[in-house]
């Protein structure tokens, strides 16, 4: 089995230590070394990143108002209404959460009937999805 095939096959499979150790013995030169260490940096980097931006992601809760959310997030294009909405994280739109809302101030319905579309900062989140990677929505 060719090794670029495996790697691409298999990649999503094993943990990103293995992969590093895997990719680590393909070369052995000084240069190629001294490559690796760099992208070893890089990518210890982005790690850390990723993973203080989902521990911030994961402070928000049911329980919480829309003003704590939006401390973390912020609105997504598209499509939406006061009880439900996709933000996404404040520092890379690529991060997204589903949001599900109980009003807190209005009723949920005008006395026609229809959906009220007003927002507060004091709606409540009812849920939230698990932070999840999509690409922007543009309006």
């Amino acid at each position: 089995m060719p090794v670029k095939t495996f790697f691409t096959a298999s990649a999503a499979l094993l943990p990103c230590f293995v992969l590093s150790l895997c990719l680590a013995s393909k070369s052995s030169t000084p240069a190629s070394r001294a490559q690796r260490t760099l992208e070893d940096q890089a990518s210890q980097e982005h790690i850390a990143w990723v993973t203080q931006a989902l521990d911030r992601m994961l402070t928000v809760k049911t329980g919480m108002t829309r003003t704590d959310l939006l401390k973390v997030f912020t609105g997504e294009g598209g499509l939406s209404t006061r009880w439900r909405r996709t933000y996404v994280y404040r520092e890379c739109p690529l991060f997204k959460v589903d949001v599900e809302f109980t009003p807190l101030e209005r009723t949920a319905r005008d006395s026609g009937g229809r959906v009220t579309l007003v927002e507060s900062e004091r709606d409540v989140i009812k849920s939230i999805s698990r932070p999840f990677l999509a690409r922007p929505v543009m309006d």
